[in-house]
């Protein structure tokens, strides 16, 4: 059956989001390629999620703006935060799609960097805007000049940077936020901000063009529920609740959250013992010839080295040995480069002796 004559142009053409492999239900993998956390929730968040489940709960829309984990968002995060400047949703892209949604036209430019979250072409292409990415500056800094010069309406910084892990200082997206106040809005993506050093929010009271987006998914171990949220000055919030899908987080999600955000002590030794093991697989993998990429996130980017097997071929011999890690395949920068999530301390170790394996059998 042919269907063109009834889909949008702009949606024919696309290529659409590719997310990374999904094992099977019951196949046991070493799981290391969609930055997923290798913990999960705390007991007070399990119990949490086991309360939600009632008749009444199941039968029952959710809260529909979710205003209890807005709140304790806002508490919880501080940097003077109020609930009325929270908004959530059914991920963190959730909040990428309100975004572009509440602010672009079709033919409005949207402008980010390459390499970065794949997601943000296919999302602006669907919403009729035109995308474009920017180079990197040297060194992986923010070209700050060429995004100002686009005149976009709508500028993505991943902070860090998937999927090569690197940040830019704070300073650089103020001034950018300075910069473009005229022009639209910059979006600074902390999905990993939890593993950096540092994180955007504090911005916040500065630059009202500023919106920080962040996920439950990573450092908080709620990949499975779906719920991310995103913080901004009051004016964009009321506008951004108006494009937002009704009831768009379900309760449970919603009081997985609600728990989290009363527990972020129980997370604090789990993140700290992610970025230990990120550092230590950094110096394994570059012991082993891997040219590993700076990160503050909870992957490596790693380049792998020369020898008789390309970036298909490491990744079809580590999934031989039931390890998944990511290989870009249709990014040409990517190339002969490896994403891995970083694991508990035994998944690392594992794929350290698959490593061996390999690099001995080749």
């Amino acid at each position: 059956m042919s269907v063109e004559k009834w889909v949008r142009p702009n949606v024919l053409s696309m290529a659409g989001y590719q997310p990374g492999e999904q094992p099977k239900a019951g196949e046991k993998v070493i799981k290391l390629n969609t930055n997923e956390n290798p913990y999960g929730p705390p007991p007070a968040v399990m119990q949490a999620m086991a309360e939600a489940l009632t008749d009444d709960t199941m039968r029952r829309y959710p809260a529909p703006d979710a205003y209890a984990v807005r709140e304790a968002a806002a508490r919880a995060l501080g940097h003077g935060l109020t609930p009325q400047q929270v908004i959530v949703g059914n991920g963190s892209d959730d909040l990428l799609t309100m975004i572009l949604r509440t602010f672009i036209d079709p033919n409005d430019l949207v402008a980010t960097m390459d390499p970065t979250y794949t997601l943000y072409a296919p999302l602006t292409t669907i919403q009729g805007g035109r995308y474009t990415e920017v180079a990197w500056d040297a060194g992986d800094n923010l070209p700050l000049e060429k995004l100002v010069a686009l005149k976009a309406k709508v500028i993505f910084v991943t902070r860090p940077n998937a999927p090569t892990g690197h940040v830019i200082p704070l300073q650089d997206v103020a001034e950018l936020c300075r910069r473009t106040l005229d022009q639209g809005v910059v979006i600074l993506d902390e999905a990993y901000g939890d593993f950096a050093e540092d994180h955007g929010l504090p911005l916040l009271k500065d630059h009202s063009n500023l919106i920080v987006t962040r996920s439950a998914s990573k450092s908080l171990s709620l990949a499975g529920m779906r719920i991310g949220f995103g913080f901004m000055a009051q004016e964009l919030a009321l506008q951004m609740h108006k494009v937002r899908d009704s009831y768009n987080v379900d309760h449970v999600a919603q009081m997985a959250a609600l728990a989290a955000f009363n527990n972020l002590h129980a997370y604090a030794p789990r993140i700290a013992e992610i970025c230990k093991q990120r550092q230590e697989s950094h110096q394994a993998l570059t012991a082993r010839g891997f040219t590993v990429r700076p990160s503050q996130a909870n992957f490596l980017l790693a380049k792998i080295p020369a020898g008789p097997l390309d970036g298909p071929g490491w990744l079809a011999a580590l999934k031989q040995r039931r390890i998944l890690v990511r290989y870009f395949a249709k990014d040409p920068q990517l190339a002969g480069w490896l994403r891995i999530s970083i694991g508990t301390t035994e998944e690392m170790a594992a794929l350290m002796q698959a490593i061996d394996e390999i690099m001995l059998s080749n």
